[in-house]
């Protein structure tokens, strides 16, 4: 069993912050990557940035140079630290990690419970 809990979504208004936290619990053997997804109405789920292991991390475009992924390895934790948001970040942000909980398994993905972030005056 592997549980993943999110924090940190909200209401901010355009050209504030946030700070997503996601913390993966349970029968974890190996990480391969971290990431962060989102999905506002109407649209399909894409990809925000995500590190995989050993390598650097990489960002949708519309994000870079505001948007910061990091991770906890001790905690199994990751975060997105979001800056001069904009109104079309706007969606439900879910976390998600890819890995195995056993020697030899193929890694498995799994998802947060997600967290909305509303960027509103």
């Amino acid at each position: 069993q592997v549980q993943l809990v999110e924090s940190g979504g909200g209401l901010v208004q355009p050209g504030g912050s946030l700070r997503l936290s996601c913390a993966a619990s349970g029968s974890i053997f190996t990480i391969y990557s971290m990431g962060w997804y989102r999905q506002a109405p109407g649209k399909q789920r894409e990809l925000v940035a995500r590190i995989i292991s050993g390598t650097s991390p990489n960002y949708e475009d519309s994000v870079k140079g505001r948007f910061t992924i990091s991770r906890d390895n001790a905690k199994n934790a990751v975060y997105l630290h979001m800056d001069s948001l904009k109104p079309e970040d706007t969606a439900v942000y879910y976390c998600n990690v890819r890995l195995s909980t056993r020697w030899l398994q193929n890694p498995n993905d799994y998802w947060g419970q997600g967290t909305q972030v509303t960027v509103s005056s």
